[in-house]
């Protein structure tokens, strides 16, 4: 049987692409992606029950079974632990996504107009999940909005864990129990971001089997321009 021929116009394209497809997805992404999961259920798990040992809204407490530590110490010693292995993955992520230039195709540019259309489509139920491959404005915005609310509630865990040494930082917040409000409105917003997260990966699988598997190859830009799956 003879080879099947390549059009010479898919040669040139593949040729400017400057490199074959890869996965959407790339393996130290999905490393780094489930990494972040475990270490996000850890802090939050093990924060509510520090939390509840001393309690910022007289009408909140968070239910043992939700926790994660049989006493606050115990709690404290889980939310070092996943701390760290939040921190030293974000660093990594954070380094990933600009060095790839990651942050900048799948995160940039934002417009106004595409903001206030996709908000538009979502508010009629006509949001459409189907492109893995790009990012809509709401979505856009989502992410880096997470990411800032992640660097926030590190600079406020760290101030909460070492006042005196982090002193100029803590001087920030204007009081120990500003500090403390702060980093609990940053868990707030990031559990907040995880139902929506989660709830979308429910109603799409397929962004979920992504994640998992990679997703589908995709052609690295070389000037900025959308990627394209490849055939």
């Amino acid at each position: 049987m003879s080879a099947p021929q390549v059009n010479s116009l898919d040669r040139h394209d593949a040729l400017r692409a400057g490199s074959k497809p890869r996965h959407l997805h790339p393996l130290p992404l999905r490393i780094m992606h489930w990494t972040n999961a475990v270490a996000i259920f850890i802090m939050i798990g093990s924060g509510w029950k520090i939390y509840d040992d001393d309690v910022i809204f007289g009408w909140l407490h968070f239910p043992d079974f939700l926790t994660i530590g049989k006493w606050a110490q115990h709690g404290l010693q889980w939310h070092f632990f996943g701390m760290w292995i939040f921190v030293l993955n974000g660093l990594a992520y954070l380094s990933y996504g600009i060095a790839t230039g990651r942050f900048r195709r799948k995160l940039f540019p934002i417009s106004l107009r595409e903001t206030l259309a996709t908000v538009g489509d979502a508010l009629r139920l006509h949001l459409a999940h189907d492109d893995l491959t790009h990012y809509n404005a709401v979505q856009k915005l989502l992410y880096l909005g997470v990411i800032a609310v992640g660097i926030l509630i590190v600079i406020s865990g760290l101030t909460l864990w070492k006042p005196v040494q982090f002193s100029e930082l803590a001087s920030l917040f204007g009081s120990f129990q500003n500090i403390r409000i702060v980093h609990f409105l940053c868990m707030s917003a990031i559990v907040a971001f995880l139902v929506v997260h989660i709830a979308l990966a429910l109603l799409v699988p397929q962004s979920l089997v992504a994640m998992l598997t990679g997703g589908p190859r995709v052609r690295d830009e070389t000037s900025g321009a959308a990627r394209t799956p490849s055939q």
